[in-house]
């Protein structure tokens, strides 16, 4: 007997000992998270459980992503997460509340999109842990803002199908809901119009490395597709055709609605002159609306100066100037715009534009403004002021074209670039909003220009990891940002990019990953 106590009172012991608690590790970091002991385990397996039919495509996605990290869906496991759409919504339909112990876990959301997120939450952990477990206790989370975005041009390098689809799911993991497609500029038209086929045809041909390179473009199958893909990981892809200038594509193609150009710029605009100009276009984007579910068609407005000098000299110009009493000829572009955006209206659809359309004056209930140059701080005051709801996207630290970090070549500067940290910072780091104006804050998107970038490993390079700073600034509240946290979460999320196949810059480790060839 007195051999066998002291064996007791060890296992006594033993069985007293308390759980571990595990940690969160997921880009963006939840908003609110209360840890408790111990963890819910996935390795029997997991039942998806709910009896709301809406919830069905939400659920299918996930048993596929669950099956990709070596997790069965199986009906009839006693592993369950209950799913339910409740009442309520106060904090917006990507909101959602995860209820977590050893036995079940319930996930709650207003809407199948906060369902999505929630569930990506668990996959996200379960993929960087290397755990098949996820902490007990609960997370309560909703995103910062409404848009977090990302842009691609493709006008002047196209990746492909692949590459794209590649870029939205990755975009999903990290919560980001916006794929901005820049599908038409100088260099090519990237989209199929089917009432006027020369635009691709002739149009996509060339690049900004190479005039004479081979038409690229994306078929309206393909943009179907894509758009589909999209939405399964609740992604809206905004469209941009850029217009009255960058048209230099459009207009080898159909140069009888051409405005002309300059010298570096040749036939770089539309004729907003001719009555013809503005029922070709509304044709086209008649196609595009029919094409892309968004609210919003992006119509560019930017940078018209750079070639619209003809205009001067043009007599159906000259003529509307005199009939509408348009004192120069940025008053020729605003009248532009709000005629296409009253086109757009039409469509039931919305008018997205870069800063420039500011001065415009179409409306700020069915237009967004993209602040894009940084150097114009009054320019994103004004689109405030006038009430236009905002996308930040300034040059620094938001374009990742610029390089990000001193010892790289490839990439712009404008006194500075864009750091992974400067990202991660922004946009407190550099703006004091007032309540008024940050109600009229959409949120924020990164955009890749690719003068600089004709291959799929540049694209990497220059996106990856600062789209995963981007996800958590646009997505977790200044005040539950951490740096510290978000760099020691960091290598398994590079981790997870390596094998995914993308050639991230590591930033933790410069001379590990060097510039692309």
């Amino acid at each position: 007997m007195k051999q066998i106590l002291p064996f007791l009172l060890l296992i006594a012991f033993c069985n007293c000992q308390p759980e571990e608690t595990q940690t969160w590790i997921i880009t963006p970091y939840p908003n609110t998270v209360a840890i408790e002991p111990g963890g819910f385990d996935f390795d029997q397996g997991i039942n998806f459980e709910t009896s709301d039919h809406t919830l069905e495509g939400v659920v299918s996605f996930f048993q596929k992503k669950m099956e990709e990290i070596g997790i069965s869906a199986d009906p009839e496991s006693r592993k369950k997460i209950h799913l339910e759409l409740v009442k309520g919504g106060e904090k917006g339909p990507e909101a959602y509340k995860l209820h977590i112990n050893k036995n079940n876990i319930k996930l709650t959301a207003s809407q199948p999109k906060g369902i999505f997120y929630g569930i990506m939450t668990l996959w996200q952990q379960l993929k960087r842990s290397g755990n098949k477990s996820v902490p007990c206790g609960v997370v309560e989370d909703a995103p910062r803002y409404a848009h977090r975005g990302f842009m691609l041009d493709e006008s002047r390098h196209f990746f492909g199908k692949e590459k794209v689809k590649q870029l939205i799911d990755l975009m999903s993991v990290l919560k980001l809901n916006t794929f901005h497609w820049h599908l038409t500029d100088s260099p090519g038209w990237r989209v199929e119009i089917k009432a006027y086929p020369k635009l691709t045809t002739i149009g996509g041909i060339g690049n900004h490395t190479n005039p004479e390179a081979p038409a690229r473009f994306y078929t309206q199958e393909d943009i179907k597709e894509i758009v589909a893909f999209a939405a399964e990981r609740q992604i809206e892809v905004i469209p941009e055709i850029d217009m009255p200038g960058h048209a230099t594509a459009a207009n080898r193609a159909y140069p009888e609605f051409s405005g002309g150009g300059s010298e570096k710029h040749p036939e770089f605009t539309f004729d907003p002159g001719k009555e013809a100009t503005y029922q070709y276009l509304t044709t086209i984007l008649k196609e595009v609306a029919g094409l892309f579910p968004s609210q919003y068609i992006h119509l560019g407005g930017d940078e018209v100066h750079f070639g619209n000098e003809k205009w001067k000299t043009n007599d159906s110009i000259q003529a509307l100037m005199h009939r509408e009493n348009l004192s120069s000829l940025v008053d020729v572009e605003h009248y532009f715009i709000r005629r296409m955006a009253n086109q757009l209206t039409q469509m039931d659809k919305k008018l997205a534009g870069w800063d420039e359309i500011v001065e415009s004056d179409v409306s700020n209930q069915s237009s967004v403004v993209y602040w894009w140059r940084h150097d114009k701080e009054d320019q994103l005051q004004k689109s405030l002021d006038k009430g236009y709801p905002t996308v930040l996207c300034p040059r620094i630290p938001l374009y990742f074209d610029f390089v990000q970090h001193d010892s790289h070549e490839n990439g712009r500067r404008w006194d500075g670039f864009g750091t992974l940290e400067d990202v991660y910072a922004y946009p407190e780091s550099t703006h004091d909003f007032s309540e008024v104006e940050a109600e009229l804050i959409l949120g924020i998107q990164g955009n890749l220009w690719t003068e600089k970038f004709d291959s799929e490993i540049w694209v990497d390079f220059m996106t990856f990891p600062r789209i995963v700073a981007l996800a958590e600034s646009a997505w977790t509240n200044a005040d539950h940002k951490d740096v510290k946290r978000f760099t020691e979460n960091l290598p398994s999320i590079l981790q997870y990019l390596e094998s995914r196949g993308i050639y991230y810059f590591n930033n933790l480790n410069p001379e590990q990953t060097k510039e692309p060839k």
